[in-house]
């Protein structure tokens, strides 16, 4: 009876096994599609990159804290929440930050290390809003992401003047820095986010700072709904808020759970 109890336990249980493999390769095949010229694919748990390097994928522990998903996340934690991409701008849930679990490994291998000179051979130029604005700015070309920022451009500069004005001045894209509250590598070092208009934007930490922490939003949803559209995503929809941040992450704008 032992043996047979044991037998069913066994039988109960593979299917969730065979559930949460699958899962997990999916997440994998995200990214491999998310950044095909850098990524081969997947074996196992392994990243696999063009140049042959293998990155493990770690695993996306239930149990973890924020504060080491945030400080270490490994490459599954990057998939953890699911990004809302077109969804009600509304105020997120507490420590609901999808995008800001970013492995180093991971997109070190993709853009390259500021610190070692690797990311600035990939930037390239372009005109923002070059029918409102027209300055030029520096984002990366790796995975096509300046492509993307340049049809976003075109769609902001064909909107309303009174909606496209959130979009310009330009407070920042290439710095090589770490995020300002836990040091590890920002988007902005890897040249792959931009941040807009500073007189319309709301930061978690420099409102914590001054005593009012709360999310706020004056960013128009059409400005949103354009960088979503074209594979990034904006930091109005973290808990720990960054309305003028946008950093390019197709594979979180296509990933549902």
């Amino acid at each position: 009876m032992r043996s047979r109890r044991n037998s069913w336990a066994v039988l109960a249980i593979a299917p969730l096994v065979c559930a949460q493999a699958s899962a997990q390769e999916n997440k994998l095949d995200i990214l491999a599609a998310a950044y095909p010229d850098s990524v081969a694919g997947h074996d196992g748990n392994a990243i696999v990159l063009r140049n042959a390097t293998r990155l493990d994928a770690g695993s996306d522990d239930p149990a973890k804290p924020f504060a080491a998903r945030i400080s270490d996340a490994s490459v599954l934690d990057i998939f953890h929440q699911v990004y809302p991409a077109g969804a009600p701008l509304a105020a997120p849930a507490p420590d609901f930050d999808p995008g800001r679990y970013r492995n180093k490994a991971f997109f070190d291998a993709i853009y390259g290390d500021c610190r070692k000179g690797e990311v600035e051979k990939n930037l390239v130029s372009l005109v923002w809003l070059p029918k409102g604005w027209g300055r030029t700015i520096r984002f990366t070309r790796v995975g096509g992401a300046a492509d993307r920022l340049r049809e976003v451009s075109a769609e902001i500069d064909a909107l309303p003047a009174s909606v496209r004005r959130a979009a310009w001045p330009v407070a920042g894209t290439y710095a090589c820095r770490g995020v300002a509250d836990q040091g590890q590598p920002s988007m902005h070092g890897y040249g792959a986010a931009i941040d807009l208009n500073l007189a319309v934007s709301q930061y978690w930490l420099w409102d914590r700072q001054k005593g009012r922490f709360g999310w706020a939003n004056r960013m128009p949803r059409q400005i949103v709904d354009s960088f979503e559209r074209h594979g990034f995503i904006w930091g109005g929809r973290w808990y720990h808020y960054d309305t003028m941040h946008f950093e390019f992450r197709p594979e979180l704008v296509s990933f549902k759970n």
